[in-house]
């Protein structure tokens, strides 16, 4: 089950695991994902509006978990939505031990 640490405003959506960004400016987001030694590479994207914006990977069959970590400054329109893509691959315990982060750097 999904936890949401720190969600002021309330535009992240824990029932859709989407943020909508509630004015234009410029967002930081980040994400950390674990995979579990299962032999298959994942790949999780960061997806701006359906588009995929940033990737990261794990593959390495040697051991018994991975973590696959990026991030990125989008500018964003209000109402854009950002949410996380398992494209490839297994996640250790679902999103149980993965994070996603965002926040407004500066508005427009």
């Amino acid at each position: 089950i999904a936890q949401v640490l720190v969600n002021i405003g309330n535009h992240f959506d824990l029932a859709s695991s989407i943020f909508v960004a509630p004015r234009k400016g410029i967002y930081s987001f980040s994400f950390h994902v674990v995979k579990v030694y299962n032999r298959q590479t994942i790949q999780v994207s960061l997806m701006q509006n359906g588009y995929p914006v940033i990737s990261a990977f794990a593959g390495d069959q040697d051991v018994t978990r991975e973590a696959a970590s990026n991030g990125v400054l989008l500018h964003m329109e209000r109402e854009d939505k950002v949410h996380l893509k398992l494209e490839r691959g297994n996640l250790m315990g679902g999103w149980k031990y993965s994070t996603f982060s965002g926040f407004l750097v500066f508005p427009l």
